[in-house]
C-alpha cells in the first residue's frame, strides 16, 4: 500500500518510513526541499506543489510535522511551535481534498501536553476538554485542525505522544548525558510523573492505528506504567550502571529553559487506556525493560 507522511524526515518519520517498508508498502514524504533527499525504491519525495493526479492511490495520511517544542519558548519560538503545526496540517488536507481517491485514514501527531501538568490525577483518553496553558493550547488547535479530515470521509486518529525514548534522539538522549558522567539524578523532588513511551511501540501503535479500521479519534502513544522523576532517574542508572545521587535544583532548570522547563520539572500520569481496548500489545510495558533493550549494545 502507499502511504503520505509529513514530518518523514524527523526521528519518529524515518523510524516509521523504515516499519512501512519492513511490510513492503511504499512512503510518500511531503517536504518543503524534496531535491535534497534522493528517492528509494520504495520512498519518494515530493513537495506540497506535487500534481496529486501523478500518484497512485494514497491509503492512509500520517501528520507528523511541526517545530520542535525544545528550546527556550520565546514569543517567536512559541509562534512557530503552534504555526507550523496549523500549517502543514491545512496544506496537508487541502491536498488530500484534491485527490480523486480520498485515502481512508488520517493519522496526526499529538501529545499528551493536551491534559496539562498535575502530580495526583490519572489521565485518559476520557479527558475530553485541554488544560489551560500553552502546549495544551497548540495541541487542542492542532487536533481540531486534523480533525478537519472527517469532513473528508477519512477515519482520523490523533496519537498524543508522551516522553518519547529513543538512544540518540529526544528526551533521552539529554537525560542520560549527566549519568554518563556520573553526576546523574532526580530534577527537583522528582515528584513529577513522567509519562514515556519506547520508540518502537511509538511505531508499532502508528502502524496499528494505519492498519485496524476501527481505531479512531485520540489514543494516548503512552507505556501503560508511568513512574515519577525519582524513580525514572533510579532506574536509568541502575541500567547504565551510574549512580543517581545528585540533584538538579528546579531553578536551575528555570533559569536554563524558561517557560519550557516545566516539561522537565513538572508532569502527568497519562494511562493508555484506548490502547489497551483496541487490543495492542505493548512490546515495553515497564521501563527497566525499555531502556535496557536501548541500551543493550553499550
Amino acid at each position: 500500500m502507499n502511504y503520505l507522511i509529513t514530518g518523514g524526515t524527523g526521528f519518529v518519520g524515518q523510524s516509521l518510513i523504515n516499519k512501512l517498508i519492513e511490510n513492503d508498502h511504499h512512503a510518500y514524504v511531503l517536504t518543503r526541499s524534496p531535491k535534497k533527499h534522493p528517492n528509494e525504491p520504495q520512498v519518494t519525495y515530493i513537495s506540497f506543489e506535487h500534481n496529486v493526479s501523478r500518484l497512485p492511490k494514497i491509503h492512509g495520511v500520517i501528520n507528523l510535522a511541526g517545530e520542535s517544542i525544545f528550546g527556550r519558548w520565546t514569543e517567536t519560538k512559541k509562534e512557530k511551535i503552534l504555526s507550523s503545526r496549523l500549517k502543514v496540517t491545512e496544506k496537508t488536507i487541502q491536498l488530500i481534498a484534491k485527490m480523486d481517491t480520498t485515502p481512508h485514514v488520517f493519522i496526526n501527531a499529538s501529545a499528551v501536553g493536551f491534559y496539562g501538568m498535575s502530580n495526583s490525577v490519572i489521565y485518559t483518553e476520557d479527558t475530553n476538554t485541554p488544560a489551560n496553558d500553552f502546549l495544551a493550547d497548540v495541541v487542542a488547535k492542532w487536533e481540531k485542525a486534523a480533525l478537519s479530515a472527517e469532513d473528508l470521509g477519512m477515519r482520523t486518529v490523533r496519537t498524543r505522544f508522551g516522553i518519547i525514548l529513543d538512544k540518540n534522539n529526544g528526551a533521552l538522549s539529554m537525560m542520560d548525558i549527566p549519568f554518563k558522567g556520573f553526576i546523574g539524578g532526580k530534577i527537583g523532588n522528582g515528584e513529577q510523573w513522567m509519562s514515556w513511551v519506547h520508540i518502537d511501540d511509538v511505531i508499532d501503535l502508528i502502524y496499528y492505528a494505519l492498519t485496524n479500521d476501527n481505531v479512531e479519534g485520540p489514543i494516548n502513544a503512552t507505556a501503560p506504567n508511568p513512574l515519577r522523576n525519582k524513580d525514572f532517574t533510579a532506574v536509568l542508572g541502575n541500567v547504565l550502571n551510574r549512580p543517581y545521587l545528585f540533584t538538579v535544583p528546579k531553578t536551575i532548570i528555570d533559569l536554563a529553559l524558561g517557560e519550557m522547563g516545566q516539561l522537565i520539572t513538572r508532569g502527568q500520569y497519562v494511562l493508555p487506556k484506548k490502547a489497551k481496548e483496541y487490543g495492542y500489545n505493548f512490546h515495553y510495558p515497564h521501563l527497566n525493560e525499555a531502556l535496557e533493550n536501548i541500551y543493550k549494545n553499550d
